[in-house]
């Protein structure tokens, strides 16, 4: 059989939960299929100078002359299937992921085609959200120039079976780009929107270290990250997290298309600059709409001086936006600070350290975190990050003594809460030691605590989330998950794991199948998603895929232990966890 190589420009799609509308009604979701067809989607691909490859029951692999072609013939036909979902029950709704690569192929005699160009669309399909367009970085740079696009830049990403990771961009379209999201638990990270951002919205991007010693970094990132807690007090603000904030650390950005990507109105930017007891902090809030700047300021200050600076950061931007404040707003946003600097020193490396969430630096940052304690006993952030160290080394078996390090964690959030009962982190740190200690009402008091002195911090809701689904309460815990991924557009990929978990305590195993898949496109190397994801197929009578993922469980962690599992995991009714043995069970793996 003879062969040939070309460049191609390839479409990969298929129906989101297709198993699960068969199962509900095969036939009329075939005849829904074929009219789709017809009507719709092999006209649009003709228009487009398309040519369709293969045709799989619930998708197809199209090849089309240029990329231009293949990303206008999707976001037509995404387009379409917004107009023909229009009133239709989300649960009978059809909709399509695509992905779209321009790669290296492999044209058989037949007019089939193979190669790695066919298998990463394939898997930028799998990557995209219903109703979402994933194109690798390849075919993005064909389009970026001569297309009026909308996109979210993703980073690197580890696709299934390919060897290097890719970069990848997402494209939403259509006006109920919003809707798709919501109805799908927020399931991609940081979709740009075509809808204008929230009025009062905002990101603070990492300042920079001007200081000439990369060892500075740490003191550059803290004070950014101070900016951050200082703003997610305000009610009145929606303010993005951390984690998504600083994907673009050293990164020649552009504020307008920073303010796309994570959906916000505005964008602070700034620069430090610490040479001995000196520091100036230069800081500018732009109109990310418009690319105006709304404020510039440069602060020249006794290192001493660093958070009233800080505080003078903040009421700049409350001033800029016009933000009517309440004398309990002001003081909410006051900066909480020591006045040993030497224990804010370490305080600010020993919370870099925590961040980066190893074992090792683990380590290091309790250490630090210990450190600041011992040179200002009353430093109440310092307790609280320090309780969170605790509580990592014993969530993951990081200690010799788990028991112990639990106990050190309660002693220190507890601690935290009494030197300052409005430290947000305190109480999130104090929700997390009761979640794990059982308490479960005291545990949801708490996160709701902290999200009530912070309404903007990311993981407090995702905190109050998880402590809900432990209680049984995996309705209301998916919606905190929202909010925690709407103001953590990157959010951690373990987030994906907790939604999942919600979603398959409610029996609703197609859905956590998509966010386990999402989480292992992320994290391949995951043992407690895979074995979620071999429960939900066992659910689903997906037998052959169950056993599958039930050896690549193994492979990654051959001490997997279910009994460790079913004594760590704090669920409030035991026959909760039995879920998942259950699963296992029906596809005959326990």
């Amino acid at each position: 059989m003879s062969e040939r190589r070309k460049l191609a420009a390839i479409l990969a799609a298929d129906v989101v939960g297709y198993s699960r509308l068969a199962g509900a009604d095969e036939d009329r979701i075939l005849a829904r299929l074929r009219a789709l067809r017809s009507d719709l989607i092999d006209p649009t691909i003709a228009v487009h100078n398309g040519r369709v490859i293969k045709r799989t029951g619930d998708g197809a692999l199209v090849e089309f002359r240029s990329v231009v072609d293949a990303v206008r013939c999707a976001m037509e036909v995404q387009n379409g299937m917004i107009e023909r979902n229009a009133g239709v029950p989300q649960d009978r709704r059809i909709e399509f992921r695509i992905g779209i690569h321009l790669g290296d192929v492999v044209e058989e005699s037949d007019g089939d085609l193979m190669g790695d160009g066919v298998n990463i669309a394939s898997r930028l399909e799998g990557v995209a959200a219903p109703g979402a367009i994933c194109l690798s970085e390849d075919a993005y740079r064909q389009v970026k120039a001569r297309l009026d696009l909308s996109v979210s830049d993703l980073g690197n990403t580890q696709l299934k079976n390919i060897a290097e990771p890719i970069r990848v961009y997402s494209l939403r379209v259509g006006t109920a780009a919003q809707e798709t999201a919501a109805a799908t638990s927020g399931l991609q990270p940081a979709l740009a929107s075509t809808a204008p951002p929230p009025k009062l919205s905002i990101a603070v991007l990492p300042f920079s270290n001007m200081s000439g010693d990369v060892e500075q970094e740490y003191f550059a990132d803290g004070i950014s990250e101070d900016t951050i807690t200082a703003l997610s007090k305000l009610p009145q603000l929606f303010v993005i997290a951390r984690n998504s904030s600083f994907t673009f650390k050293g990164k020649n950005v552009n504020v307008q298309e920073v303010g796309r990507s994570l959906g916000v109105r505005y964008v602070l930017e700034g620069s430090v600059r610490k040479s001995g007891n000196r520091v100036r902090i230069t800081a500018q809030l732009i109109d990310a709409t418009t690319g105006g700047h709304l404020w510039a300021e440069r602060f020249d200050r006794d290192l001493t001086d660093i958070f009233a600076v800080q505080d003078d950061v903040t009421q700049h931007i409350v001033d800029a936006l016009a933000l009517n404040l309440t004398e309990g707003d002001q003081r909410r946003i006051a900066t909480e600070h020591t006045d040993n600097l030497e224990a804010y020193d370490c305080f600010l490396r020993g919370r870099e350290q925590l961040w980066r969430f190893t074992r090792e630096q683990n380590t290091q940052g309790r250490e630090l975190l210990q450190r600041a304690i011992e040179l200002d006993p009353k430093f109440a952030s310092a307790h609280a990050i320090l309780a969170i160290a605790h509580g990592l080394d014993y969530i993951n078996r990081w200690s010799a003594s788990p028991s112990t390090s639990m106990h050190q964690a309660e002693k220190f959030a507890t601690l935290a809460v009494a030197l300052d009962d409005r430290n947000p982190y305190a109480h999130w740190a104090l929700g997390i030691v009761n979640l794990h200690l059982r308490r479960h009402d005291m545990a949801i008091r708490e996160a709701e605590r902290s999200i009530s002195l912070a309404p903007n911090l990311a993981e407090g809701h995702e905190s109050l989330g998880s402590t809900l689904h432990y209680s049984g309460r995996s309705a209301e815990a998916l919606d905190c998950f929202d909010r925690a991924m709407a103001l953590n557009p990157y959010y951690p990929d373990l987030w994906l794991h907790f939604q999942a978990l919600a979603m398959f305590q409610l029996e609703r195993y197609e859905d956590a199948v998509v966010s386990l898949k999402r989480r292992l496109v992320r994290n391949p190397d995951t043992d407690v998603s895979r074995v979620l994801l071999a429960a939900s197929y066992g659910h689903l009578g997906r037998f052959d895929e169950a056993q599958v993922e039930w050896q690549e469980v193994f492979r990654i962690n051959p001490d997997y232990s279910l009994e460790y599992r079913r004594k760590v995991l704090p669920y409030k009714n035991p026959s909760d966890f039995e879920r998942v043995v259950d699963g296992l069970r029906k596809a005959g793996l326990v």
